[in-house]
């Protein structure tokens, strides 16, 4: 099991868990941190998940999910639970859900563009609503990027399996592909999360995912933009 600080991240094994128990490790300004958590943390370009936390006091609702080097802080709306305590933590799982989807998709279609292109992921955003990528593109070809769109869809009708292992850091930084995002280097622990979309894509990426590419729907593009010499932007959603 990954840590962070004191809290055991319960959403990298696993994506689907809903629910949990944790004991307070510490209580922060406007929050806690937890021995474990299945709230996955702003980060990587991912919103926070929400939810709430049930405990003695009765029900808080968890604003935002924050990595800090001491854990996983756990910002709430409503009373603090006391140190020691263990409490029930409950995800907002259609929200969650939603940013699965979204950022499978992401991995999917962010694979098509960097072959056909050769570029590389500059940055993203993804929401349970829609998902911006920033790829580094001297030219702006919105035909490009529909064929794309085209393919990544196809892709996703395959039902493809998508798989969680771990692998050395220094394996994964000597193994061409795995990653993806221009000038970022993976966080400095000595194991990393890999996501393989089978037959498709490998990468070493922290998020959570559906498990199978038949979960996500269809990519609609919403929007193309030029930010720069070599810097071009994609909005899509999911229907």
């Amino acid at each position: 099991m990954q840590k962070q600080g004191f809290t055991e991240l319960l959403y990298l094994d696993d994506s689907y868990l809903t629910s949990f128990e944790a004991k307070v490790i510490e209580t922060v300004e406007g929050g806690v941190i937890l021995d474990r958590t299945v709230f996955h943390p702003r980060g990587g370009g991912l919103i926070s998940d929400t939810g709430e936390i049930i405990h003695s006091k009765g029900t808080s609702i968890v604003k935002e999910a924050v990595m800090d080097n001491r854990g996983v802080i756990h910002l709430l709306e409503g009373p603090i639970p006391r140190i020691g305590e263990v409490v029930k933590g409950q995800l907002d799982w259609d929200k969650r859900y939603k940013i699965m989807r979204m950022h499978t998709a992401l991995h999917v279609l962010a694979t098509i563009v960097i072959n056909k292109t050769n570029s590389l992921v500059t940055g993203n955003q993804v929401t349970s609503e829609n998902v911006r990528v920033d790829f580094s593109l001297a030219t702006f070809d919105r035909q490009v990027f529909e064929e794309c769109i085209e393919i990544a869809n196809e892709e996703l009708r395959k039902g493809r399996e998508v798989r969680i292992t771990y692998m050395e850091r220094d394996k994964v930084l000597s193994t061409p592909g795995l990653v993806k995002l221009a000038d970022r280097l993976p966080p400095d622990i000595p194991v990393l999360r890999i996501v393989e979309i089978v037959g498709l894509d490998i990468q070493a990426d922290g998020g959570p995912h559906v498990r199978n590419t038949s979960e996500v729907g269809e990519i609609v593009l919403t929007k193309l933009e030029n930010k720069g010499k070599s810097n071009k932007r994609v909005y899509f959603t999911l229907k």
